[in-house]
């Protein structure tokens, strides 16, 4: 089942997500079952950031809200949202990371690894695989940009690496190692990526 869920203004996104268990409070109709899957088209304000949020109906409120659990794979997407609605640093260890599926391509133990990103910012990215590269490895990334012709070519070290066995999603954390002038050129592709991000630009299959 799949609704939209219009937010006025960013701040509303206080109202409808509950840190306490990671639920999303969504009007819905017809009203979905128990267990059900949801996808939530989440809109903020106009011309704000579209962010896909899926998840499983694990109760009620009245008649016509559903209260969708939120599982690991969108972690980050909410780690984004409540970034924005603070409007900017989550902290001061790290950047705000923009949760968006792009396709990526990077030097394997065993030959070329073609799968997605799970977010990114200018510092580094992390790179969903069950095939991850031990921690330290200098790896070689082709981040495919949406409207952009050349790919990104950046390099970079592995820091840490999630298998599926843990409640994540499996993958690898990356920073990126580049000289002032290229880590320039990386925060300029980077913030145009999240000006289309907020304009809610981006292709549909970069958010899913």
């Amino acid at each position: 089942m799949r609704v939209v869920l219009r937010l006025d203004s960013p701040s509303e996104w206080i109202r409808v997500f509950d840190p306490r268990d990671g639920t999303l409070a969504v009007a819905a109709a017809p009203k979905p079952a128990m267990g059900d899957s949801l996808r939530v088209d989440l809109i903020c304000g106009e011309g704000g950031p579209r962010v896909i949020l899926r998840g499983q109906v694990i109760g009620h409120r009245g008649e016509g809200v559903a209260l969708v659990g939120l599982g690991p794979t969108e972690r980050e997407k909410v780690n984004y949202m409540n970034g924005f609605v603070r409007g900017g640093l989550l902290n001061l260890r790290e950047r705000r990371r923009i949760p968006v599926r792009l396709a990526v391509t990077y030097g394997g133990l065993k030959g070329p690894v073609k799968t997605h990103t799970r977010d990114i910012n200018d510092q580094g990215v992390f790179v969903m695989t069950e095939e991850p590269l031990p921690e330290d490895a200098e790896v070689h990334l082709i981040i495919a940009i949406p409207g952009r012709g050349e790919p990104l070519s950046v390099v970079g070290r592995v820091t840490h690496t999630v298998v599926p066995e843990d409640d994540d999603v499996a993958g690898m954390g990356i920073v990126f190692r580049a000289s002032p002038s290229d880590a320039a050129a990386i925060a300029a592709i980077i913030d145009a990526l999240e000006g289309e991000f907020l304009a809610g630009t981006l292709p549909e299959d970069t958010l899913a």
